[in-house]
């Protein structure tokens, strides 16, 4: 595996993602996201994906321990930012810190394509992960009414 195919957060590594990760993934995604379903009242927006698709066009990394996947993290370089699509961790392993370094290997990889800017965007009743967020240094940049939901625009600009 080489350095391309792989991000390292402290003592924390992922790998890229390939066709053959697709269940593993989809079972993550559902079972990390089945409590922002719940609050949201509405299907999380990485649930509405069609995964084959993300792992082609997409960057998917994936964390494992112990031979489980346990966490992802769906990137896409865009031409200004890189938008961070999706955070997972497996709900088993949810306040350990993974979630913390995903998001770390995240910044690590927008540095790396040498972006200053990061931006996501979660589910306003989600006032958890909005708080969560903060905590790791990224700024309400603004709300967007959809159809079925509103959404809030996170931004974070990287240092040097």
């Amino acid at each position: 595996m080489s350095a391309a195919d792989t991000l390292v957060a402290g003592n924390f590594a992922l790998r890229r993602a390939t066709p053959q990760d697709y269940p593993s993934l989809v079972a993550l995604q559902r079972a990390a996201y089945a409590r922002n379903r719940e609050l949201l009242g509405v299907e999380p927006i990485p649930l509405l994906a069609d995964y084959h698709a993300v792992v082609r066009e997409k960057e998917v990394w994936l964390a494992h321990l112990d031979g489980d996947c346990i966490g992802a993290l769906v990137l896409e370089p865009r031409s200004d930012d890189l938008m961070i699509e999706s955070i997972a961790t497996d709900p088993t392993m949810q306040g350990r810190g993974f979630g913390s370094a995903i998001l770390k290997a995240a910044e690590m990889r927008a540095r790396q394509l040498d972006y200053k800017i990061v931006r996501l965007y979660t589910g306003k009743p989600l006032g958890h992960l909005i708080d969560w967020y903060q905590r790791h240094g990224f700024d309400v940049e603004r709300e967007e009414a959809l159809s079925d939901r509103t959404i809030v625009h996170m931004i974070k600009r990287l240092d040097a």
